[in-house]
């Protein structure tokens, strides 16, 4: 689910959350930092996985406000245990700079680009 769907009804969506966490399922909230509640979200019920947003990672590496909100949220998904992926990733530089900051998981068309009713070639980018 989406940063702002979630909290439309937030009570709504911590409750059926549980829920679905009760019966084994995983929870991810994507574009993360898209909306408005994302850490009283995350207060509320931290997810398994967070899905940053596109927004925050295109240029990261050139930009110092993004790098500074980014690191913040690093620390808060460790802390919390929450699992973190970047998504968007189109330059070995974005890459580069947020796998240096402990990101692990990524998609983007840095790795392959989308393909309907087929596996695309993946690329695996070097440090």
């Amino acid at each position: 689910m989406t940063e702002q769907e979630a909290i439309q009804e937030q009570e709504k969506f911590v409750k059926l959350a549980n829920e679905y966490h009760g019966l084994g399922l995983n929870v991810a909230i994507d574009d993360f930092g898209a909306g408005y509640s994302g850490l009283n979200l995350l207060a509320e019920f931290p997810p398994d996985l967070v899905k940053l947003d596109i927004a925050l990672i295109k240029a990261i590496h050139q930009n110092g406000p993004k790098q500074t909100i980014v690191k913040a949220i690093i620390q808060v998904c460790f802390d919390l245990g929450i699992d973190l992926l970047a998504e968007g990733v189109e330059t070995v530089e974005e890459y580069r700079w947020l796998k240096n900051h402990g990101i692990e998981i990524f998609q983007g068309f840095l790795f392959a680009k989308p393909g309907l009713g087929k596996l695309p070639k993946v690329n695996f980018p070097k440090l």
